[in-house]
């Protein structure tokens, strides 16, 4: 049975899609087998995999509106082990389609009952948002991954992210986890960036992950040629970085 994990924090900037797109193209190329879905209207998960996003026929908002299976959406990537939902800027249009349907808050978690036993992990890439498409993916996953980049904002709406998610585990979702928090974007030339490491460390604990991602040029620079860290250089800090992440992932769940 694969697990579902959304990547989410409505703070944008903050290495979400960086993380979905390289989390999952590593534990693809660590033999799991991976989908990754593009939750959001962006669609620089998609973009960032190589995927044509103005040529998607069939994408998230078709199988948000259940029109067509989560199956029929899927496309396989150049990444080893890595297919992908893609997304469209139509995805937008869902927030405002989905209002009056009934159990909206289900559509998502209710088209990937086929797929769970297909994949070992089912990554999540959310919108910078707490809305509809949001909602819909944390009701949807089994465990939810937060990443915060280490600079002077940090914290600021983690709080509030968190009130989210214990309301979904009250209301729609008993058996929502947090997966952990991921500390990204991290510069160990500032202090400042230290601080907000030891900072998160001391309220949260082991909710840490161990591994954090530095800033590093060059995990910049792939999605510009549709390509995972791992594909573009993987000797570089990047993509050592996000191994590591996946590594620790996959023991984590053993």
């Amino acid at each position: 049975m694969g697990k579902i994990i959304a990547i989410a924090n409505q703070k944008g900037g903050v290495g979400k899609t960086t993380t979905s797109i390289n989390l999952a193209a590593c534990l693809g190329v660590l033999e799991k087998r991976v989908l990754l879905i593009d939750a959001d209207p962006q669609a620089n998960a998609s973009s960032g995999l190589g995927i044509d996003v103005e040529a998607i026929e069939f994408g998230t908002y078709q199988v948000l509106e259940h029109t067509i299976s989560a199956e029929s959406a899927i496309i396989k990537t150049s990444s080893p082990n890595l297919d992908i939902i893609p997304a469209h800027i139509d995805l937008v249009a869902i927030e405002i389609e989905l209002v009056d349907k009934f159990e909206r808050e289900y559509m998502l978690k209710k088209a990937l009952v086929s797929l769970k036993d297909k994949y070992d992990y089912i990554i999540i890439d959310c919108a910078p948002s707490l809305g509809l498409i949001t909602l819909n993916s944390l009701v949807a996953s089994d465990s939810v991954m937060i990443p915060i980049q280490c600079e002077y904002f940090a914290l600021e709406g983690l709080g509030k992210l968190l009130n989210t998610i214990k309301s979904v585990q009250n209301i729609h979702n008993n058996d929502l986890e947090i997966e952990g928090l991921l500390l990204t974007m991290f510069d160990s030339r500032l202090r400042l960036s230290n601080q907000v490491v030891d900072e998160v460390r001391k309220h949260f604990s082991i909710m840490v992950f161990d591994t954090i991602i530095r800033r590093n040029i060059r995990l910049g620079e792939a999605p510009s040629y549709g390509e995972s860290i791992i594909a573009y250089d993987s000797t570089c800090k990047g993509a050592v970085n996000y191994l590591n992440l996946a590594q620790e992932l996959i023991k984590k769940n053993r």
